[in-house]
């Protein structure tokens, strides 16, 4: 049912939002189901990017939606310091089932941003209990995004999140990004060319001397830039350095984690098995705020030294392993076993892939990328108005009933991993018609 839209939107300061453009033509979401939104005038729109990379098993989901209301009447909340529930226990158990071998202890948080945080505090920290304390300089990437805290925005290389914020973490270097459209332009599935671009740490160890690194964090596929996807060999190479130099690797899979592109993680997708591991979004499929970090059992095992009465890692968040979320989390993993969506992606991508690149000669488009079920259209920008061209399109989309997302001028999509062929047709059709009227 429509609602009538009376409420005052003025107070709410809208996060990654331009404020004043919202507010003069509101898009209200009321509702969800399957594939869908509903917004407040009750029209259906397509979910083109499962919410927000979170999503993966579609909205509403049975079994995710008792768990939660079951667990809110059960328990509401437990401490997590010197406390535990069993729900905490059940799900570490069942993640590392998921993980790639090795990666078998499981730290909670309740974001993107905090699981960045803590796994690079996790990093430093390691090297200190082995005796290499000096290890304390952070490593990330150009256009690399691990989220809003201090330490993701140090790290992360999008220069618009971190220009306002002063001069923000000392000790940190970047590695230049493998975005190389001269050579890999309208690349299907991993590009070809640039796995050199990892010899970029070198560099760097060379410069600031390995025994003063203490990591280098990446993600596999770079999402909220507009959609990187690693070059053949990259994430191989930049493995072979960090062990070389004794340096941490610490794979972002808030984005790519539980299924994105065609197995529960994309570290399995690319063969390479990071040091840490942070997670979030479709850990609870976006039900309820959770995150994690996998943590090898060799970087657990460090900590655990001296006094058993005493804590071995001063940090944690009092919401860590909430109840609600761990109940979330386990619908989540229950509904993507029963339903086989952790792989699904890869019966799905060679579909997707296909109708993806034949918007290749649309009006401005300039490249496109895929893996699993993401894409990415980049489009040549507006003279003298950047993002502006990816924006309308993102509107126009939206007025025919399609919810995609863009950052700059690249449309990018990571729709539900329920997603049928005529939803996949339906979301190109409409962007291609966004795109011919955006010219």
């Amino acid at each position: 049912m429509a609602q009538d839209l009376n409420a005052n939107l003025d107070a709410y300061w809208m996060p990654f939002t331009a404020n004043r453009q919202f507010k003069k033509a509101p898009r209200l979401l009321t509702r969800a189901d399957g594939m869908y939104f509903t917004d407040d005038k009750g029209r259906q729109i397509l979910d083109g990017i499962a919410g927000l990379w979170c999503v993966n098993a579609g909205h509403n989901r049975p079994k995710i939606v008792k768990a939660i209301q079951e667990q809110a009447a059960e328990m509401d909340f437990a401490p997590p310091f010197q406390m535990g529930h069993p729900k905490a226990f059940e799900l570490a158990e069942k993640l590392v089932q998921l993980t790639p071998a090795g990666l078998n202890k499981v730290f909670y948080t309740n974001s993107g941003s905090e699981s960045v945080d803590t796994a690079l505090k996790m990093a430093i920290a390691y090297h200190r209990v082995r005796g290499e304390g000096a290890r304390t300089r952070l490593i990330g990437r150009e256009r690399g995004y691990h989220g809003v805290n201090f330490g993701g925005i140090s790290v992360g290389g999008m220069v618009a999140n971190r220009k306002m914020f002063g001069t923000m973490l000392g000790g940190v270097d970047h590695i230049r990004h493998t975005h190389d459209p001269a050579r890999n332009a309208f690349s299907v599935g991993q590009p070809a060319h640039g796995a050199e671009f990892a010899d970029d740490l070198e560099k760097l160890i060379a410069l600031h001397d390995a025994s003063t690194i203490a990591a280098v964090i990446v993600e596999p596929v770079a999402g909220s830039t507009g959609v990187l996807i690693p070059p053949q060999g990259y994430l191989q190479r930049l493995r072979q350095i960090c062990d070389k130099h004794g340096i941490l690797l610490i794979f972002d899979e808030v984005i790519t984690g539980f299924g994105r592109t065609g197995n529960p993680f994309a570290a399995q997708t690319f063969g390479v098995t990071p040091d840490l591991m942070t997670v979030a979004k479709g850990l609870t499929n976006g039900c309820v705020p959770m995150g994690a970090v996998f943590a090898t059992q060799n970087i657990y095992d460090a900590f655990m030294n001296g006094p058993e009465h005493l804590i071995e890692f001063f940090h944690g968040y009092t919401y860590s392993a909430h109840p609600l979320a761990c109940a979330a989390a386990l619908g989540t993993l229950e509904t993507y076993a029963d339903e086989g969506l952790l792989t699904r992606a890869a019966e799905m991508q060679g579909y997707f892939a296909e109708c993806l690149h034949s918007l290749k000669g649309e009006p401005n488009v300039i490249d496109i990328r895929n893996i699993g079920l993401i894409g990415g259209v980049e489009l040549t920008p507006l003279p003298g108005e950047p993002a502006k061209r990816a924006f309308n399109v993102f509107l126009d989309c939206w007025d025919k009933g399609l919810l995609v997302r863009t950052t700059g001028d690249t449309v990018a999509l990571s729709p539900p991993l329920v997603i049928e062929r005529p939803h996949i047709d339906r979301i190109i059709d409409t962007l291609r018609g966004a795109l011919r009227r955006a010219a």
